[in-house]
């Protein structure tokens, strides 16, 4: 039952945080929800931590909790299944060929709004990439993404010419 308790908070959570119910992006804290939802503060606490694991929210120390941008801004294009693959594998997955075409890879200054997006700082930079992504040899989309240097400072155009993610995921962790 305990287990029901706070899925159920988890997904009511989520729901208002699709629908935007909480416009300035922060959620109540913890002792609030617990009111609200007549329900424990460990049950809070739990169904928090999966949100945040599922990279739906953050934490941050002393501030209180808040909406991870760049889950809202992705929400409407890549669905999460529980899968941790990155697009490459899931074309794969799917039966696809995917392949990689390089279009553009340069350093820039971040701006304002990617500052925002990936919290960085006034003056960091970012490696901007542009890539066609192609599966069966047909065009899928063309992407533009951004990495901080600090996070990835030996990117090259062979590493993003192929999968970013599986290169992060197996060389940095």
């Amino acid at each position: 039952m305990a287990d029901l308790v706070y899925r159920k908070v988890m997904h009511d959570l989520k729901q208002k945080i699709v629908n935007n119910k909480f416009p300035n992006k922060r959620l109540p804290d913890e002792r609030s929800l617990s009111e609200e939802y007549n329900v424990s503060r460990s049950s809070i606490k739990r169904a928090l931590k999966l949100l945040a694991d599922d990279g739906i929210i953050f934490k941050k120390r002393g501030s209180g909790t808040f909406i991870n941008p760049l889950y809202m801004k992705n929400q409407t294009i890549f669905h999460y299944e529980g899968s941790n693959l990155g697009i490459t594998d899931s074309l794969k997955s799917q039966g696809k060929t995917p392949k990689i075409k390089l279009l553009d890879f340069k350093v820039i200054p971040a701006s304002k709004e990617i500052q925002q997006d990936l919290f960085l700082s006034e003056g960091d930079f970012v490696y901007e990439i542009q890539r066609l992504r192609l599966f069966d040899d047909k065009p899928f989309m063309i992407e533009t993404g951004y990495i901080p240097i600090k996070i990835a400072p030996e990117l090259s155009k062979q590493i993003v010419s192929g999968s970013i993610f599986n290169y992060v995921e197996d060389k940095i962790n």
